[in-house]
């Protein structure tokens, strides 16, 4: 037969029709399976919108039968995107990756599937953003805009806008975002796109609920409010049941930022608990979609490709059987991995938005805090300088009446209003210690000092403390102890202040033992143990646990009987720290208590005195004086009169200027040797009042007379051209020192 066909020329024709013929229908099949891929694809998105998962998937499973058997390269990245698609919808964001990038390979290798590219590019944006991945994500979104602007798509485009504005809203920039979901909206509603127009109004309303009225021109709020209801009335009349679960999510938002906290609560448990019933919903539609495709469909294309032979047919079903059973069960076991690993990071999803909801509470919080530790400084700040101010009039009329000779009874009664001043003032500047403390504003310095005699300066300081309460203070002081080391002595000397003082305050007719002693020596430094120990009133176990907190003292009995504020062991406690060091104690009751603690310091090679052991108070020359101008600037009259008196008791010339203004005029009109000034007045401040000055009189002595907390100003104090800085209240021998000390030329003013 076949020699007949060729002999009379009849195959070639007869090859050419054939082929011909299969070419027809091998193009007419494939447009066949993509035309079915489409609908699959089609009727698996709309059953998603209304979070149909069994008719989605069985759709999908049918779509990825062609997965296997094409060989059509547009045909497998349509597969490809519809299951990215489902598990971008189910927020499993990383097998939605996988698969979107498997199917951009699939369409770079073929030119004419451009559109095609650009909704890969653009469905990778959306889950690249989901995944946090804000650069990739802007990257492929700008790549599916630029084809679809070649190819003049504007409903794809509007698709890539709604991207870029989920993207911004991901990326906290909510107006930028409100701008391109404005822009997406109006183009989603003239192709009647329901679905993308109400994710873009859910969108839009989360975004205005983070920005702030002074930002824009409109009611954030109220316009958050008008989106979401846009976004629930499209929902609700076609059906996206997705949609309306996430507008409960938003509701739950708008609803704490109104401070409704109840209804927040409520729309928060109805968005968890719907959440968790489409897990519950997936999971059915996986075993039947599973049961659907898989257990019928095999089976009989197994009997059909065995009918001519009975025995290998029943061998054949047998084996069919056997190997769908396996498949069967592997493709469940699968599935129940694949759920599991989706349940857990969609939980992990969930755990990070909350965690990110909390970061930003925390942020908040954190916001407040720092608000709240700024405007108590300034509090402490402003109070301190409020008490300095009528502090200076007691302590200031104090010294003049003790001066003027009182009776003996009277001095008992000024001698206890002096000491009433003094403690106020001492518990002003432990409060300002504290608040230094607390805002990290208190460095250690390295200076070289000797140990010893700041000690004995101690103990001298707080001798007459000690004879008043009938105490001894006993100092032990290993002699092994290099005579200069380097550290902070002002500090040490705070610590050791307060923790002997202390000792001594709560000890009475008893003895406060001081012990330093070396613990070890190597490499230019030195370990060192200090003791304070008392045997005094002592402390409870309970007590002991808390005496070291800001305003904590042992009770109320020892608060009344001994005073004090609780403010020095805080104090200690928080140097110490700062010096690397902490504070131990150890205390029975009616026995006593003993403080201790170890201090690395450095040795120093320095033989001389310490700058500030060197500095001794320069003695007055009172006779020199006498007649020379003063020009006292206060707006307070009892202070002007308590200055001025003190001034002219030293024979001193004065005249008061009630404010800067009237400051600079007298200066104009006449000759002074010395300025007083205060800092706040009305009108001008004392330091713009002293730059004016500066401006046309270099050489004119100016000294700060102030109230104000200056140990983080001093600095500017100098630069606007005050020669010295006395504060408020003062010794009365310090101050006329400063005053003898800048009058006799020891200090200029800085000159920037």
């Amino acid at each position: 037969m076949f020699s007949i066909l060729l002999k009379y020329k009849i195959l070639p024709p007869l090859i050419f029709f054939l082929l011909l013929f299969f070419t027809s229908f091998s193009q007419e099949t494939k447009q066949d399976s993509i035309v079915l891929v489409n609908k699959y694809q089609n009727n698996a998105g709309d059953a998603l919108k209304n979070q149909d998962f069994e008719t989605a998937i069985i759709n999908l499973n049918k779509a990825n039968k062609f997965l296997t058997s094409s060989t059509d390269t547009l045909l497998k990245a349509e597969v490809l995107l519809g299951l990215a698609e489902l598990n971008y919808y189910l927020q499993n964001f990383d097998k939605a990756r996988v698969e979107t990038n498997n199917a951009i390979s699939l369409l770079k290798s073929d030119k004419k599937n451009e559109e095609k590219l650009a909704l890969a590019y653009n469905l990778y944006g959306f889950i690249l953003t989901k995944l946090n991945d804000f650069k990739e994500s802007e990257k492929y979104l700008k790549e599916a805009d630029n084809i679809f602007t070649k190819l003049g798509d504007e409903k794809n485009q509007a698709n890539v806008i709604l991207g870029l504005g989920i993207l911004e809203l991901n990326k906290k920039n909510y107006i930028t975002a409100i701008n391109y979901l404005d822009a997406a909206i109006p183009i989603f509603n003239s192709y009647n796109l329901k679905y993308p127009e109400a994710i873009s109004h859910l969108n839009k309303s989360e975004a205005l609920l983070h920005v702030q009225n002074e930002d824009v021109n409109y009611d954030a709020l109220e316009q958050a409010k008008l989106s979401l209801t846009k976004a629930v009335a499209i929902s609700d009349s076609e059906g996206y049941t997705k949609i309306k679960i996430d507008s409960y999510k938003i509701q739950s938002y708008l609803a704490m930022k109104q401070n409704e906290t109840e209804a927040g609560l409520m729309y928060l448990e109805m968005y968890e608990r719907k959440i968790d019933s489409i897990y519950q919903i997936y999971l059915s539609a996986i075993s039947k979609g599973v049961d659907a495709e898989t257990n019928v469909g095999d089976l009989n294309e197994i009997i059909a490709n065995q009918q001519d032979d009975l025995d290998k047919k029943q061998k054949s079903i047998n084996f069919g059987k056997m190997t769908t059973g396996l498949s069967i069960a592997l493709i469940i076991i699968l599935s129940l991995l694949t759920l599991s690993l989706y349940k857990n990071n969609n939980l992990r999803a969930k755990a990070n938005e909350l965690l990110q909801d909390k970061n930003s509470e925390l942020q908040l919080a954190k916001e407040k805090a720092e608000k709240a530790s700024l405007a108590k400084a300034q509090f402490l700040s402003t109070i301190t300088h409020e008490l300095r101010t009528p502090l200076y009039a007691v302590t200031g009329l104090t010294h003049l009446l003790m001066e003027e000779e009182p009776l003996e009874h009277q001095k008992e009664h000024l001698n206890s209003l002096k000491f009433s001043g003094e403690y106020l003032l001492s518990l002003i500047n432990n409060i300002l210690d504290l608040n230094k403390l607390e805002a990290n504003k208190v460095e250690i310095e390295k200076t070289s000092f000797s140990l010893k005699k700041r000690i004995n300066d101690v103990l001298i300081a707080l001798n007459k403390s000690a004879d008043d309460r009938k105490n001894k203070l006993h100092l032990e002081f290993d002699d092994t102890i290099p005579d200069k080391l380097i550290g902070d002595p002002i500090k040490l000397s705070q610590v050791l202040i307060n923790l002997i003082g202390n000792s001594v305050k709560f000890t009475q007719h008893g003895d406060v033992f001081v012990r330093v002693n070396k613990i070890s020596e190597k490499e230019g430094k030195v370990s060192l143990h200090f003791e304070i120990e008392d045997n005094g009133v002592g402390i409870s176990k309970k007590k002991q646990k808390s005496i070291f907190e800001t305003f904590s003292q042992a009770s109320l009995q020892i608060n009344r009987k001994f005073g004090g504020t609780g403010l020095g062991l805080s104090i200690v406690k928080s140097l110490l720290e700062l010096m690397g060091s902490k504070i131990q104690l150890e205390s029975q009751i009616g026995k006593g208590s003993k403080f201790w603690f170890n201090l690395n310091l450095e040795i120093s090679e320095e033989l001389n005195q310490e700058s500030s052991d060197k500095k001794v108070v320069s003695p007055v020359d009172y006779a020199a004086l006498e007649n020379k101008r003063v020009l006292i600037v206060e707006d307070n009259k009892i202070n002007q009169m308590i200055t001025k008196k003190i001034l002219e008791k030293n024979k001193m010339n004065c005249m008061v200027a009630d404010n800067g203004i009237d400051a600079i005029e007298i200066v104009k009109q006449n000759t002074f040797d010395v300025i007083l000034m205060d800092i706040h007045m009305p009108g001008i401040s004392g330091i713009e009042a002293t730059q004016r000055i500066r401006e046309y009189d270099n050489e004119l002595p100016i000294i700060a007379l102030t109230a104000v907390t200056i140990d983080e100003n001093l600095d500017e104090f100098y630069r606007a051209g005050f020669n010295e800085i006395i504060p408020k209240p003062f010794k009365t021998e310090e101050f006329f020192e400063k005053i003898y000390r800048t009058l006799q030329g020891r200090k200029s003013p800085v000159k920037s």
